[in-house]
């Protein structure tokens, strides 16, 4: 059975830890990569879309990195108890006519025993930015 460490329960230093992982491993922007954290049949909710299974999310990513160019994202612990983080995060992004965008937005998230995402659901709003107010470099 393939873990990805740390594995709950979680504490304070394991899911911040846990957190620092994900924000690294989606500013790879690498779907097959990112979709190793994931449970095979992990279920998302990605602002109206619902995601279902590993297959599932690397297309999704796939297509968010087609449309949202220049991702950089950084993530913050907000709560975590036993299997379950909550996570603050922004992220900034340009589309294809340059306009630029900041993210705003919650996650919560539900690991298996394996430490594997079994669940995601993400409330996220975009705000347009001018280029000179990125802070996400």
């Amino acid at each position: 059975m393939e873990k990805k460490y740390p594995l709950p329960p979680f504490n304070k230093e394991t899911a911040i830890e846990k957190i620092q992982m994900a924000e690294d491993a989606w500013n790879s922007k690498n779907p097959e990569k990112i979709a190793l954290a994931y449970s095979v049949d992990t279920e998302w909710r990605n602002r109206n879309q619902f995601i279902n299974g590993r297959d599932a999310v690397i297309e999704f990513l796939q297509g968010k990195w087609t449309n949202e160019l220049d991702y950089k994202l950084k993530k913050e612990l907000w709560s975590f108890n036993e299997n379950r983080i909550a996570v603050r995060f922004e992220y900034e992004y340009r589309n294809k006519n340059n306009q630029w965008f900041r993210a705003y937005g919650n996650e919560n998230w539900e690991f298996d025993a394996n430490g594997l995402m079994e669940k995601r659901y993400a409330s996220i709003n975009d705000l347009p930015i001018a280029e000179s107010d990125r802070r996400l470099k």
